[in-house]
């Protein structure tokens, strides 16, 4: 049985062993499924600023005036 053929110096970015072509950018199933349930559980977010009307927050009466 042949070990699957890395890539480059690409490490897996949640053990740090190179990754593999079959997982990449991983360098196993078990780490790409640590990622997908840090994906699922929340732990990994994408920052966003709200918008002022989606938080309710109503425009100053003399924001339009220079």
């Amino acid at each position: 049985m042949s070990r699957p053929e890395a890539i480059g110096d690409r490490k897996c970015p949640i053990c740090g062993k190179a990754s593999e072509r079959k997982w990449h950018p991983f360098c196993s199933k078990r780490c790409a499924d640590v990622d997908l349930n840090r994906w699922l559980s929340g732990v990994y977010t994408i920052p966003a600023a709200a918008d002022e009307d989606e938080i309710g927050i109503a425009p100053r009466p003399d924001a339009d005036r220079d």
